[in-house]
Formats: C-alpha cells, sequence, structure tokens
C-alpha cells in the first residue's frame, strides 16, 4: 500500500508540474499574439491579460508542486560536510535533488513572475524586453518535476532504509 501511495505522490506532482509547464508556454503563445514594437533590448508592447493569468497561475502550480514534494517527500537534515559524507548514497542523492528542486524553483519561478508582471494591465509601457521568460520558465517547470520525484523517491528509500535498519 505504501509503494501505491508513492506512485501517486509521484503523479501528482509531475501532473502539476507538467500543467504548470503547459501554462507557460500557452503564456508565451499568447504574449506573442499582442502587437509590440522591439528596439535592441527595449520593447513597446500592449499587455496580454491572457499571458498574465496563464503565468500567474503556472507559477502558482509550480509553488503548489514544489510544497507538496518538500512536505511528503520528509525533512533530510545534513548539517556538515562530514555529514554528507558518511550519509548513504540515498541521502546523498536526495539532498542534491533537494538542493537543484529549489534552485531550479528561485529560477522557473522568477521567469514567470517577471513574465507575467510584464504583461500586468498596468504596465502598458515601454521597458527592458521580457522575451521567452514565460516558456523557459514554463519549461523549467517540467525539469522542477523531474527533480523533485527524485528528491521524493530518494528521501522515501533513505528513510525506509533507516527505519529497517534501527535508526542508524
Amino acid at each position: 500500500m505504501v509503494k501505491f501511495g508513492g506512485v501517486v505522490i509521484c503523479l501528482l506532482i509531475v501532473a502539476i508540474d507538467v500543467v504548470a509547464g503547459i501554462l507557460g508556454i500557452q503564456a508565451q503563445i499568447a504574449q506573442n499574439k499582442v502587437k509590440n514594437l522591439r528596439l535592441w533590448i527595449f520593447e513597446c508592447k500592449e499587455p496580454s491579460h491572457d499571458a498574465f493569468t496563464l503565468g500567474l497561475a503556472a507559477a502558482a502550480l509550480l509553488g503548489i508542486a514544489h510544497v507538496i514534494a518538500n512536505l511528503l517527500g520528509g525533512c533530510i537534515c545534513i548539517c556538515s560536510q562530514e555529514q554528507l559524507q558518511r550519509a548513504s548514497p540515498n541521502k546523498q542523492l536526495s539532498v542534491a535533488c533537494f538542493i537543484f528542486s529549489w534552485i531550479i524553483l528561485a529560477v522557473g519561478l522568477s521567469m514567470l513572475v517577471i513574465g507575467a508582471s510584464s504583461n500586468n494591465k498596468s504596465r502598458a509601457s515601454c521597458g527592458f524586453s521580457y522575451r521567452r521568460f514565460l516558456s523557459t520558465g514554463g519549461i523549467l517547470c517540467f525539469v522542477h518535476g523531474l527533480f523533485c520525484v527524485a528528491y521524493y523517491v530518494c528521501a522515501t528509500a533513505a528513510f525506509t532504509k533507516e527505519e529497517k535498519s534501527g535508526g542508524a
């Protein structure tokens, strides 16, 4: 039963990240449909309400997937380099995936929020070009899903191994 629950959690995380990625790419498509005038790195364009809402929805789903993966994956506590070197391979891999998932979350969420906010109705002025921010943030949602599932699987395996060995 525990294995079935783990599969459901992994599928949930992947499904949320895939939907977030698709929304990010759809937001980029909606942004590309508006008229704009581009000169080097500066751009004057009309904001797209669809790109704004799709970008924010993608950012929210990315955050939800990250919270689910981290809450259900548990906490892997390693405070020093020495502890990391003595840890089991599952624990080491879960720490690496945990760190990478946070980095991808920070970059992807930033790109989605910046891309969405550039399409806010109140920003109908000229400024720096934020081309491809939404699609890149959407692609990072897919990568985030991979690292979150890897983190969940490795952390669960590390906890299971520790429980079987008596907490050593």
